[in-house]
């Protein structure tokens, strides 16, 4: 069996890294021998986040190319939004990329949040052009464990109602996104979990950066939400909220923080860079000295779900940070800005307890939230130790579907 991943381009986020490891895993215990093309922007920097990825079926191939065309079509529905009506721009593999579809047999949309507005409606027509692309050239599409919409206005959920009854199976990972389908009268979903619970940690030595001895909150905070803030004012204050809350877990608790990035860029750029913000925030705490850390950069996604095990409270605003210390039994809170950590969280604990939307994000709803997880820290370690094995066999569910 021949496997071509779309929604895939880096494994700078270690989110997309983690769905790709998890959902190969998944796919080789089903079919043994599968290979697996997955598209990269730069395959060497991808083979050093998983240096035996080809031992686990994975080709790196190169992206789809983005059309010219589409870029002109999103200019253009800017400035003309009346333009739309005429539907989305068609789009078509180029003719490297198209050579490569031959050969497989079936194409894996590969969850996450790409059908979605997330990051815009040119990357969703883009994502969306491309599997209808593969449909028409005969191939089975399959959308696997994702977070689907909602989608802003009626005319983009129209068409992405039409895109989405063009796959052969859809599985999503949470509730809502299950409930949403199914009101737009889709009715071939699967609810699953994330593939990546089932990632493997990768154990290695943290001592350089996590002194034995101290217990550790794990911190996790990215510009992506910081732009949820409506204006400058809105965002300096998130910012001093967020260092007051760290200065005050160091000086007045017995625990250590350790700051997790998980999107940083593997060309050494501070763009989206969980890394540059979180390094600014902790900028003037040299006198909290080993009370406060970072992990070095350029740790793989299965590395860093070590480091999340080795924390006794995780919070974090990056999905797939939050499922890694979840599924490695950490109480944790979720730093929300979409649908996925809500869903996610109220399907897992039955509440949104657990989470705290970024709007209502202060140095004391961070304080409180920290001596919540403290006071219930044994009741839902309990949920976590009964959810999670189960969790685990719901994310094969996706690839069952094939």
């Amino acid at each position: 069996m021949k496997f071509y991943y779309l929604g895939q381009v880096s494994m700078a986020n270690r989110g997309c890294e983690a769905l790709i490891r998890s959902n190969t895993k998944i796919i080789r215990e089903k079919y043994p021998e599968a290979q697996l093309l997955c598209p990269s922007h730069d395959p060497a920097l991808d083979r050093r986040q998983w240096p035996d990825a080809e031992q686990h079926g994975i080709s790196f191939v190169p992206v789809p190319d983005f059309p010219t065309s589409l870029k002109i079509y999103g200019r253009v529905f800017k400035a003309l939004p009346a333009v739309r009506n005429l539907g989305a721009l068609p789009i078509q593999f180029d003719s490297r990329s198209r050579e490569l579809l031959a050969d497989v047999d079936a194409v894996l949309m590969t969850g996450g949040d790409i059908i979605s507005f997330d990051y815009g409606l040119n990357a969703l027509y883009f994502w969306a052009g491309l599997v209808d692309a593969a449909h028409r050239m005969g191939k089975p599409t399959h959308l696997l464990a994702a977070s689907v919409g909602p989608f802003k206005d009626s005319l983009t959920e129209r068409q992405m109602v039409d895109h989405l009854k063009r796959y052969t199976t859809i599985s999503v990972r949470e509730t809502a996104s299950l409930d949403y389908l199914t009101s737009l009268g889709i009715t071939n979903v699967h609810l699953v979990a994330d593939p990546a619970f089932v990632l493997d940690a990768e154990e290695f030595d943290t001592s350089s950066f996590m002194p034995e001895g101290n217990e550790w909150l794990g911190f996790n905070v990215s510009p992506l939400v910081r732009k949820f803030r409506v204006d400058d004012a809105s965002r300096e204050a998130f910012d001093n909220d967020i260092k007051a809350f760290i200065r005050r877990v160091a000086t007045e608790t017995g625990l250590s923080v350790i700051m997790i990035p998980h999107v940083d860029p593997l060309t050494g750029t501070w763009d989206n860079s969980d890394r540059a913000y979180m390094s600014r925030l902790i900028e003037g705490m040299e006198d909290l000295g080993p009370r406060i850390s970072m992990t070095p950069d350029l740790l793989n996604a299965s590395q860093i779900k070590h480091v999340l095990s080795k924390c006794r409270y995780f919070m974090g605003a990056r999905t797939h940070a939050t499922i890694g210390a979840l599924s490695k039994g950490v109480p944790t809170l979720s730093i929300a800005y979409s649908v996925k950590a809500v869903g996610i969280n109220r399907d897992l604990f039955g509440s949104t307890d657990y989470v705290l939307p970024t709007p209502d994000v202060t140095a004391g709803t961070l304080w409180d939230s920290l001596l919540m997880l403290q006071r219930e820290e044994e009741t839902i370690r309990g949920k976590l130790a009964e959810k999670i094995p189960v969790w685990k066999l719901r994310a094969r569910e996706s690839v069952r579907q094939l």
